[in-house]
């Protein structure tokens, strides 16, 4: 008998970094789960079933991760799709929307801001990762043993794949809503990497840096000059695809003694110099 196809769930996976994840994902032979908050695309859909060289197995569910209630249903229509879930991918996340400095930010944005970026990934993991495990004993693999290295699996039994931002620990005082939510991210994923380690489930930080989306459109000049200052040691944008690849990297299950990680992709951003 064959392998069953291995399945991805990727919130926000219709635009920006998220396409460039569905695709890269899709490429690899995945099936891939969309959650998105606009009416499903016809158009786009059917884009990404014809991808060249990718599986062509798309799903999409509309709805919101910032209502927790989407959460189960999202999981519910991936497995009425596809019948399992191998990787989930917490891409979907949104920047102010008026970048105020913090001694003028309102109560409002900080609130939509964490719950989009932070409360909602936080519970869809859960979600998942409970259902990961269920699934594992179903496919007939017990709890890995510590003290039984036959028990210990060659590759991960679910792999969750959290996308943060340079923002994590890049101060921008006119959007803490949007550093402090990413920062919350980073420690959701070590907390996850913690708790699931023991059930054969391994958990990643993808960091990227300046990446061309709708998201940074609106302050191109503001980035151009900083690529034009040398801060970046690799002077471009990123492109969706560059975060794509990594995600893929991460899904394939290659690293199965590593979780927890942080992964940068923001050609090297984050490297302090002089």
């Amino acid at each position: 008998m064959s392998n069953p196809t291995r399945v991805a769930m990727v919130t926000g996976g219709n635009r920006g970094i998220g396409r460039g994840i569905t695709e890269a994902l899709l490429k690899e032979g995945y099936a891939v789960s969309i959650l998105a908050t606009r009416p499903e695309p016809a158009d786009l859909m059917e884009e990404l079933r014809a991808l060249p060289g990718g599986s062509g197995k798309v799903a999409y569910t509309q709805g919101s991760i910032d209502d927790l209630e989407t959460a189960q249903r999202y999981l519910d229509e991936t497995l009425q799709a596809f019948g399992r879930v191998d990787v989930l991918v917490n891409n979907a996340g949104v920047a102010p929307s008026v970048r105020a400095d913090i001694l003028e930010a309102t109560a409002e944005s900080y609130d939509r801001v964490m719950s989009i970026n932070l409360r909602g990934p936080y519970f869809l993991t859960q979600c998942v990762a409970n259902h990961m495990i269920k699934q594992r004993e179903a496919d007939g693999h017990p709890t890995p043993d510590p003290t039984d290295p036959s028990t210990q699996p060659e590759r991960p039994y679910g792999t969750i794949i959290n996308v943060s931002s340079v923002s994590a620990d890049t101060v921008s005082i006119n959007r803490g809503e949007y550093c402090i939510s990413k920062a919350g991210v980073h420690m959701a994923t070590l907390l996850y990497a913690v708790r699931l380690a023991p059930e054969g489930i391994v958990v990643y930080e993808v960091r990227p840096g300046v990446i061309a989306t709708d998201m940074t459109a609106g302050v191109k000049e503001r980035y151009d000059s900083v690529f034009a200052s040398g801060v970046v040691p690799m002077p471009r944008w990123g492109k969706p695809a560059d975060v794509g690849s990594t995600v893929a990297i991460l899904s394939a299950g290659s690293s199965p003694y590593s979780t927890g990680d942080v992964i940068h992709v923001d050609g090297g951003m984050h490297i302090p110099t002089l």
